[in-house]
């Protein structure tokens, strides 16, 4: 059996060009349903007739010629990655600019801040990228050229999987991998043999005309198209969800709630399309809310508990549930999902007016500036605040809260987020916080602007580090400030609405198989051909081909061979067969030593009309498997060849194909030369060795 080899370029025989490069061609067609790229072409509308209705009809074909050419080009593998790395390519603005929709603020101040680059990002769409016209385009073009492409090679691929693999081309050893060998079996055998062996091997396998066509690797397509309609889902997912998509944050002290509806929100995003119908309709309370830190060791101040307790209710007459959120495991309502984000403390104060009424009471929410929860808030009291002369003021208050102070340091910055050693810094305003003007203001910001400070009777800035239970009295009768010794803590939740992302989720699931599957898996096409030769014996050709180099074809085509050569295997010309027994001696004939060879007058044969000795030792079968004779010495120098398709000569005499049976007048037993029957039996009786069988025709 040969061995199966990858031909290279410099080794593939010619081929004539009218006759092998098309059966090539044919066989090695659809191995891809990859459109085929095409060059700019110079004019479609060939050549232009006379007047009017000629330059009308060139007109329209070079129009037709070139939206095809266009299309064509805009369905292209590689148009499609362009498109795809400048997506990606414009993303990055959005990642290093602010953007408008997720931070207006930041935007504001990169504007101020920048006045030249400013007014040209604003121009190019930079601060609204995924909003941009040519952002939307480079989408638009991406989503088009994956649907051209994928439709007709859906088709395509559909229509070969309906079809057969295509016949043998003319000359197999022109493929990378070729395998080639006589047997004796039969065409239709080996090609019988050669099916069963290929669908063993999960291939599409079919008998045509002298060969069996097989194919196999069909995934490595269905995977290149799973991957094209994986990014289509990616795409339609994505626009969906940022279109139908709302994000709001809600900051909730404990024992306050939250309704999901527009007003409730401290921060509300939303996509073009979204509208308020498309919130769901829920409400929650918090409960409580524990947070517990590391005390010892590199990871002293780390959380490591974060839970809201919760009771929520669906619509307005729903029951009420029991719920703990911690992060990363949200509450899902509906298509809602409420995250919790954040957490901090709200210390509760109480502010009285110089007459000792209460014109503020409640827990006020500071915002943490660092990993200890060192807090910042304002204390804002709006109405119900006279002082000492009558008149209707408003009272800010500067605050700074530390959970754990140091003592000594004289510095507000807590060293652990638990409540050790909490303390509150406040500074008292009086006058007019703004809120009247009808601009928005930060609730957690004081704004000073037309507002004085408290002074000391000394006149010193008043401002005060309390303690829980302690009170700051205000100068000249204004009032008091008391810290209480209740601290409430507050948590920071997202509640996100954003439809599409199960199906994003599955489409870039599904991409990664796809793309593995077309990585990793190779279509091939393998034929194998049965006919027989001219001297008569079958020739088997087996080879291979796939539509890229790969070293695994011809390993697979090797292995499939050996299945098909373990059914047919090889027939090989006949060799003298050696033998280690020595020559047998009688008393009444001789045999030679010196040349291994025996005598004998009790069978002959002829070979081309010429009389031959036959070896007393064996002749091979048509398989090339020696049949030793019984009874009789093997030698070194004489053998008989049996032609193809010859039977298996018998026991002591050889034949040919071509040579009629011969027949030698009997001898006496007296010969001198000729060994008697009984003598023989004697011989071989002590050799232990059977007597031979006379040759047909020869007469005892």
């Amino acid at each position: 059996m040969s061995k199966t080899t990858a031909d290279s370029p410099a080794e593939t025989p010619r081929a004539d060009p009218a006759g092998d490069d098309q059966d090539l061609g044919a066989a090695g067609s659809q191995l891809s349903t990859a459109p085929v790229e095409t060059a700019m072409p110079g004019s479609f509308g060939g050549s232009r007739r006379p007047g009017l209705t000629g330059w009308l009809a060139w007109t329209g074909r070079e129009v037709l010629g070139w939206a095809r050419w266009f299309w064509r080009q805009l369905t292209s593998m590689r148009v499609a990655l362009m498109l795809l790395f400048l997506l990606s390519l414009g993303a990055v603005p959005g990642s290093l600019i602010p953007q408008s929709g997720t931070d207006a603020l930041k935007v504001s101040e990169f504007q101020d801040a920048h006045k030249t680059l400013g007014p040209i990002y604003q121009k190019l769409g930079l601060f609204h990228v995924y909003g941009s016209a040519w952002f939307g385009a480079i989408y638009v073009l991406l989503f088009v050229s994956l649907i051209g492409c994928i439709i007709p090679r859906t088709w395509q691929f559909v229509g070969q999987l309906r079809g057969r693999p295509p016949g043998a081309p003319k000359r197999l050893n022109r493929l990378p991998a070729y395998a080639t060998w006589r047997t004796a079996a039969e065409p239709d055998e080996v090609r019988e043999v050669a099916l069963q062996a290929l669908k063993k091997r999960r291939f599409r396998a079919h008998v045509a005309g002298d060969a069996v066509a097989a194919e196999k690797g069909y995934l490595r397509e269905t995977g290149n198209l799973l991957f094209h309609l994986a990014l289509i889902v990616m795409l339609i997912a994505f626009a969906w969800g940022q279109l139908f998509k709302s994000e709001g944050d809600k900051l909730i002290v404990e024992g306050d709630g939250f309704s999901n509806t527009l007003t409730q929100y401290d921060d509300f995003k939303s996509g073009n399309l979204f509208s308020d119908d498309d919130l769901v309709p829920f409400s929650f309370n918090l409960k409580n809310f524990i947070g517990t830190y590391e005390r010892t060791g590199p990871n002293r101040g780390t959380p490591s508990t974060f839970q809201a307790d919760i009771t929520y209710s669906l619509g307005a007459y729903g029951k009420s549930e029991k719920h703990t959120i911690k992060v990363n495991e949200p509450l899902e309502i509906g298509d809602s999902k409420v995250y919790l984000v954040s957490h901090g403390y709200a210390p509760v104060v109480t502010v009285r007016d110089g007459k000792g009424n209460v014109v503020f009471h409640q827990a006020v929410p500071m915002l943490p500036i660092d990993s200890n929860v060192t807090s910042q808030g304002a204390i804002k009291v709006l109405d119900g605040y006279k002082n000492a002369q009558g008149v209707s003021e408003q009272l800010g208050f500067a605050a700074l809260f530390v959970p754990t102070y140091a003592k000594g340091s004289g510095t507000m910055f807590s060293q652990y987020p638990g409540l050790d050693y909490p303390v509150l810094n406040v500074t008292g305003y009086h006058g007019d916080l703004g809120v009247n003007s009808g601009i928005p203001q930060n609730v957690y910001q004081l704004d000073t602007k037309n507002l004085k400070q408290f002074k000391t009777a000394k006149g010193a800035i008043l401002k005060s580090q309390l303690l829980p239970g302690e009170t700051m009295t205000l100068p000249n009768g204004a009032g008091s400030i008391t810290f209480d010794k209740q601290i409430k803590e507050w948590a920071g939740f997202q509640v996100v609405q954003q439809p599409g992302t199960t199906w994003a989720l599955a489409g870039a699931l599904t991409a990664i198989v796809g793309l593995a599957g077309s990585l990793f898996i190779q279509r091939r096409r393998v034929w194998v051909r049965a006919t027989r030769g001219a001297d008569g014996v079958t020739v088997v050709e087996m080879a291979g081909l796939g539509r890229s180099e790969s070293a695994k074809l011809p390993e697979e085509l090797g292995d499939l061979a050996a299945l098909v050569h373990d059914r047919a295997p090889t027939k090989t010309d006949e060799a003298p067969a050696k033998t280690d027994e020595a020559p047998a001696k009688t008393d009444e004939g001789s045999t030679k030593s010196d040349t291994g060879s025996t005598k004998s007058d009790r069978g002959s044969a002829k070979s081309d009309g010429a009389p031959v000795k036959p070896d007393a030792g064996s002749t091979k079968s048509e398989t090339g498997s020696p049949t030793p004779a019984a009874g009789s010495a093997r030698s070194d120098e004489a053998s008989v060849k049996s032609k193809p398709g010859s039977p298996t000569p018998s026991t002591g005499s050889t034949k040919t194909a071509d040579a009629p049976k011969t027949a030698d007048a009997p001898k006496s037993n007296d010969d001198p030369k000729t060994p008697t029957t009984s003598d023989a039996d004697t011989h071989d009786s002590d050799s232990g060795v059977e007597p031979p069988v006379p040759a047909e025709g020869a007469e005892k």
